[in-house]
């Protein structure tokens, strides 16, 4: 009698293994396009930065209007360093759908008086545009983007005078970051509309009683003072030794 043996089965240890063919998922499939599209991301984005030291105007410019937010905040930046940020920039930064370039073009705002300080050139005065827009911003949903615009308001300085009901407002009602940043501006501005709520700022948590103190340097007579003696007293010792050094305590 021969024997046939069937050598085929998948228990037989002599037969070699024979993967089975698989299609690639949908995630291996994609990957290679992702990857494409992060290069083409970060590339856009070096691109933005270095139009603002080769002083391509003109590719900062074309580059706000990239789909990609993180790209369209570096457009911002290097706008500003060539000087070119303008109220008609701001207003369409401002409106953007992303909050980190909404913050990004209030922050440039900000930096810009400081910028032209630093390079030896007089800065302007802040156009009353510009002004207008950044007390828009402080009603933003994202309180990082109400943040950097109490902060750039403060950087404008009497130019936002304007502003300082609103930002007194926020002195006692905003988050706590924005209500230090409202505080700090109310100081940085010095109108004397704005000393109770930087008085009242001294009853608040510790970072911002320490913005408070430092405010009240910008404001003279008895209610100052009697701010920065109450302050002096303050259980917190940041507090304390702010007050004690305007007061000539130290």
């Amino acid at each position: 009698m021969i024997l046939v043996l069937d050598m085929s089965g998948s228990g037989n240890p002599g037969a070699e293994s024979v993967p089975s063919a698989r299609a690639p998922s949908a995630a291996e499939t994609d990957q290679p396009a992702m990857d494409r599209g992060a290069a083409d991301v970060a590339d856009r984005r070096r691109r933005a930065v270095a139009a603002g030291h080769r002083g391509e105007l003109s590719e900062a410019e074309r580059l706000l209007a990239d789909p990609d937010p993180t790209v369209r905040a570096a457009a911002m930046g290097a706008l500003a360093r060539l000087g070119g940020l303008d109220a008609r920039h701001l207003r369409g930064a401002l409106a953007d759908a992303d909050p980190g370039v909404r913050r990004r073009a209030c922050e440039e705002a900000g930096r810009a008086p400081g910028r032209q300080r630093a390079e030896g050139a007089a800065p302007p005065a802040v156009h009353d545009d510009t002004v207008k827009l950044l007390a828009v911003a402080l009603d933003d949903a994202e309180p990082a983007v109400v943040e950097a615009a109490a902060w750039a308001l403060g950087e404008a300085g009497a130019a936002a005078r304007t502003v300082v009901p609103r930002l007194a407002v926020l002195a006692g009602t905003a988050t706590p970051l924005c209500r230090e940043a409202a505080v700090a501006a109310l100081g940085a501005i010095g109108d004397p509309a704005g000393l109770p709520a930087v008085l009242g700022a001294l009853d608040d948590r510790p970072a911002v009683r320490r913005r408070a103190t430092v405010a009240l340097a910008a404001f003279e007579g008895a209610e100052a003072e009697a701010g920065l003696r109450r302050a002096a007293g303050d259980r917190d010792w940041q507090v304390r030794q702010a007050a004690e050094e305007l007061l000539g305590d130290a």
